[in-house]
Order: structure tokens, then C-alpha cells, then sequence
């Protein structure tokens, strides 16, 4: 269905799409660096244009199964409008802030899931709700930071296994480059998946006001212009939210560092394969915290990851009735 909608107005929706995905770097920047800053393996500075560096390099690797599934696999995109795409986005970068001043490592992700799903059911009732891809990303919420722990688990204790001949100079040398090849990694995936759920949002923005022929898809210049937006916003750093993520959670060296940030790499290029909207947030998080209780149950705060969670728990619904509210305000007018 084509909802018509004047030019100015059309931009400015891409325009707010973007500076979502800008919060969105500068929000999620501690996902990929916190390990390596929290280590002295780069200085801030350095760590955060090598994380936007690869937030960019991901539009080489990584497909567009993620934006798909935002686009039309979450909410009807025959039901969308630009008042849905607005109180959406709006939900989305209220929570965002929220969290961010707080220095809550919440997901980016979800909040744009819940605002969506908020203002799409406000405007279309229930109904409207894809069930496949709200379901896989619901589980995803769960499973993501589990199996991250796990991997980053069985990963702390299978190189020290390896490396338990291994003199702890010559290991911390082996560790750090490790190290710096795993967040790089990370940066790629966390670029890969998070900007994708802009693209989708701009994508089913541009279909329901009848800008794109041949039925859904994501334009090139929406791919090339999440991926700079995600980039520059990661380039602003997020130094709160990096101060919990690095050294909060629990102590980390280079040797933990490299298998958060390995496992949570996995989690994030898996789902991204699936076309799951994941939380790089809480696949990091779960690593991180996998990487502490690897080593002993007490090496954990767990009250700081008990505020974490709750965080996550409460990112959907906060930020859907968010959605809700700023879709009948754009409807009062």
C-alpha cells in the first residue's frame, strides 16, 4: 500500500533513520572496544577509529539477510507507515539515550524492534506482528548472551589448556595479537548486524511510500549510508557504557579479551547469517561474563550484571510503548 508522503518529510524520516544509527555506534562502540581499551591494547582513541574502520569493512562481508528481516519479517510491511517508521525510531532512540547516560550496555537493536512493534501494533492492532521473525528475535535474547558465555567458557579453558607449557611472556605476546585480530573481527560483525536493521527500516520506509520498483529490497546508497552513519557514530565512542562493559563485569587481560570478543564474534556472525536482528550487546556481555566465571564464580560482579539484565528485559516493552506514544502523536496531527 503506497501511504503518500511530501519530500521534505520523506528526507527527514531517512535523515531520523540515520541519526538512529549514529546513536547507535556511538552507543554500541564499547561493544567491540571495551576488551581492548580495558586491556591497554590500544589507547581510546586509536580503538575507536579501528571499530568504526570495521564497522564500515562489514559492507564486504556480511549480506543483508538482517535488513530483510527488519524490512518485513517483524512487522507486516504492508502495514507500515511513516507514522509507524516515525514512533518506531522515536521509541528506539528514547531508550537508547536512556540507557546510554545511565552507562547500561542495553541493545540498540531491541529498542528499534520494540519501538517498531509498538507503533506497527498501535497502528494495525496484533495482527499485523510477523510471528517467524519476532519469535527468532525474542529467543535471540536469551540465547545469544548463553551461548556467548558458553563459547567464551569452553574457549578460556581450552587455551589454557593449550598454552599451559608456554612461558606467560611468550603467551601475553601470542594473546595480544590474538587479541587485536578478534575485536577486529567483532567490529565487522557488530557493523554487519546492527546497521542492517536501520537499512531495513529505510528500505520498508522507501516501499510504503512507493520509492522502490520491483518490490521490497535495500538500495545500494541505503547500504552504503547505514554503514557510514554506524561508522561515524562509533568514531564518537560511547566512554561510559565502555567503562562498564570493560572493567565493570569482571577483570579482563589479553587472553580473556580475545575470547570474549572470539565468542561473541561467532554468536553475531551466525545470526547475521540467519537473518536474526541479534544484540551484539548482549552476545559480548554474555562473553565477558563467560570469560570471568571461566576462571572462578567470584571473579564476576554479578550485581552489575544483574543490572544489565534487567536491562534487557525491560528494552522491548519500555521502548514499544514509547513507539505507541509518538505514532498517536503523529496521528493527533
Amino acid at each position: 500500500m503506497d501511504h503518500t508522503l511530501a519530500l521534505p518529510l520523506l528526507i527527514g524520516l531517512v535523515g531520523l533513520a540515520l541519526a538512529f544509527d549514529f546513536l547507535n555506534g556511538l552507543h554500541d562502540a564499547a561493544n567491540a572496544i571495551a576488551t581492548v581499551v580495558a586491556t591497554r591494547l590500544l589507547s581510546p582513541v586509536v580503538a575507536v577509529l579501528f571499530a568504526a574502520s570495521g564497522n564500515f569493512i562489514a559492507y564486504w562481508f556480511v549480506g543483508l539477510h538482517v535488513a530483510e528481516t527488519v524490512g518485513k519479517g517483524i512487522v507486516d510491511a504492508d502495514a507500515i507507515t511513516p507514522a509507524v517508521v516515525f514512533g518506531a525510531l522515536v521509541g528506539a532512540m528514547f531508550w537508547n539515550v536512556v540507557t546510554w547516560l545511565k552507562g547500561i550496555p542495553s541493545s540498540s537493536s531491541h529498542a528499534l524492534i520494540g519501538g517498531l512493534l509498538g507503533a506497527g501494533m498501535m497502528h494495525g492492532g496484533f495482527g499485523v506482528v510477523e510471528s517467524s521473525g519476532t519469535t527468532k528475535t525474542v529467543v535471540a535474547i536469551f540465547l545469544s548472551p548463553m551461548i556467548g558465555f558458553g563459547i567464551a567458557m569452553l574457549l578460556m579453558l581450552l587455551t589454557s589448556w593449550l598454552f599451559k607449557g608456554t612461558s606467560p611472556r611468550g603467551s601475553t605476546t601470542v594473546f595480544k595479537a590474538l587479541h587485536l585480530f578478534s575485536s577486529a573481527a567483532y567490529s565487522i560483525s557488530h557493523g554487519g548486524n546492527d546497521a542492517q536493521k536501520t537499512m531495513g527500516i529505510i528500505a520498508v520506509l522507501l516501499y510504503s511510500t512507493g520509492h522502490l520498483e520491483g518490490g521490497f529490497h535495500v538500495p545500494e546508497w541505503v547500504v552504503l549510508s547505514c554503514y557510514t552513519a554506524i561508522a561515524l557514530g562509533t568514531l564518537s565512542g560511547g566512554w561510559k557504557i565502555i567503562k562498564t562493559m570493560g572493567s565493570k563485569l569482571t577483570k579482563l587481560n589479553h587472553h580473556s579479551g580475545f575470547c570474549a570478543s572470539t565468542a561473541g564474534s561467532i554468536v553475531v556472525f551466525g545470526a547475521s547469517a540467519m537473518g536474526i536482528p541479534v544484540s551484539t550487546t548482549h552476545a559480548i556481555t554474555g562473553s565477558v561474563v563467560g570469560t570471568g566465571a571461566a576462571r572462578r564464580a567470584s571473579a564476576v560482579r554479578w550485581s552489575v550484571a544483574s543490572r544489565v539484565i534487567v536491562a534487557w528485559f525491560i528494552t522491548i516493552p519500555a521502548s514499544a510503548i514509547v513507539g505507541a506514544i509518538f505514532y498517536l502523536i503523529t496521528r493527533a496531527f
